[in-house]
């Protein structure tokens, strides 16, 4: 008997510990639920000393299997559930904060305040969000559209915004993804630095649904309806992207001024030793290769309202079979031709497939074919025409800080001379020898 009474106050002592730790946990809900506390204690009370003991085997028996349980998910991992859910409009308080303070350390160039609330700030990137903020005054309009994340306490947030410029009064449209995550104090920060491939996928997938494809798809064209319809705001976005990108290159050239004088001298002494000529080529034929800019559906003829093949993540890239007049793009899909917008399209490289001719007397073969990228390996003798795909400057020289000639316009033709390898392409302009950044035209 006093066996029984023993192990029946052992019982009792662990089922109020476990009464108290779920109360501590769970006060907002405990406290309706307090009229059934009485009926549970009086049925605790009322066990006999041998449903204790096989409570106990159960609980045991539990634990045992919830840890099988989660050694089971760590082992699925890799592929996470994505649920079809629809997009949220500033539907959380602490998210819309942090985006907030983001937005605004943005702005005001504050790498430190930058780095807090984002895990994966390189140097670069450092570098261009200070030179970038001299020119905005402020982020304006924020609406913050979210997803739940893959785990708890964490979010996909589709942020729009109207990025207001010091030397312009038309505010920019625009539209980031962030993926947001708790840490282990409980504080919401923006997690740039992700190398899970389970995670990446589910953010993948999830913006691939189709309500964050259209919100992307309605942002990009209202901005691109805006440069169609705004010279000047087109000859500003150039003009800032080309003194950005020289101050970035410059703050870089700097910083890495004596590894690349370390690097200059070594390279100094292998030109010393004698180099073998280069062999001759010819050009026989350029192939474009096409990023997409934007999540942008694929369809089967160059039509809004053709069958939807399938959709193309940002990023991806399609070998370009012809660039139409009439503002799509034909490409390379699944082994057939299909089409997408061309202005949600980038050029993504150039290679010309050459003829190598060795002129090498123990070589008895006339020429090898090989593929090498034009805008990677050396300058490259190319006949035809480019098209601009962003308003930009043309220049005397091929340097930005050559002098302006004019102003090529997207979807302008210019007749090329050659391809260089320090990324500028000559070409014709109103009948000079003129120079373009070559990721601008394709």
């Amino acid at each position: 008997m006093n066996t029984s009474n023993n192990n029946l106050l052992e019982f009792l002592s662990e089922k109020f510990a476990d009464l108290k730790e779920f109360v501590m946990k769970h006060l907002r809900i405990v406290v309706p639920a307090a009229v059934g506390v009485l009926a549970i204690l009086v049925l605790i009370i009322s066990l006999s000393a041998h449903n204790a003991k096989k409570a106990r085997e159960a609980q045991a028996l539990a634990e045992a299997e919830a840890a099988a349980a989660e050694s089971q998910l760590n082992v699925d991992s890799a592929v996470l559930s994505v649920p079809e859910v629809a997009l949220e409009e500033d539907a959380y308080p602490a998210v819309n904060e942090l985006l907030k303070k983001y937005f605004i350390a943005m702005a005001s160039g504050d790498i430190d305040l930058v780095r807090s609330y984002n895990n994966n700030i390189d140097d670069t990137e450092a570098i261009r969000i200070e030179e970038t903020a001299k020119y905005i005054e402020s982020y304006e309009n924020l609406k913050v559209y979210t997803k739940i994340g893959p785990a708890a306490g964490t979010y996909l947030a589709y942020v729009y915004y109207e990025e207001k410029f010091r030397d312009y009064e038309q505010s920019i449209p625009g539209l980031e993804a962030f993926y947001i995550c708790t840490d282990e104090s409980g504080e919401l920060y923006i997690n740039d630095g992700e190398e899970s491939e389970s995670v990446i996928n589910y953010i993948r997938e999830a913006s691939l649904q189709d309500d964050v494809v259209d919100l992307n798809n309605e942002v990009a064209s209202t901005y691109n309806n805006m440069l169609a319809e705004n010279e000047d705001l087109s000859i500003f976005l150039v003009d800032l992207t080309e003194s950005i990108d020289t101050a970035v290159g410059e703050s870089l050239a700097q910083n890495e001024g004596t590894a690349d004088a370390q690097t200059a001298e070594a390279g100094a002494e292998e030109d010393e030793e004698e180099e073998e000529p280069a062999p001759s080529t010819t050009v026989s034929e350029v192939v474009h290769t096409v990023r997409t800019t934007t999540t942008v559906n694929i369809r089967s003829s160059d039509s809004e309202t053709a069958d939807k093949l399938g959709k193309a993540a940002e990023g991806e890239e399609f070998t370009l079979i012809e660039k139409r007049g009439n503002g799509w793009s034909e490409i390379s899909y699944n082994g057939s031709s299909a089409f997408i917008k061309s202005e949600y399209l980038e050029d993504a490289s150039t290679q010309a497939v050459v003829n190598v001719n060795n002129d090498d007397d123990d070589n008895d073969n006339t020429g090898d074919t090989q593929t090498a990228a034009a805008t990677e390996t050396g300058s490259t003798k190319v006949s035809g025409t480019v098209t601009v795909k962003e308003n930009v400057r043309i220049r005397a020289s091929a340097s930005t800080e050559g002098d302006k000639i004019g102003t090529a316009y997207v979807g302008q033709k210019l007749d090329v001379i050659e391809k260089l390898a320090n990324g500028w392409t000559k070409v014709k302009f109103e009948g000079k020898t003129a120079y373009v950044k070559s990721e601008f035209v394709e």
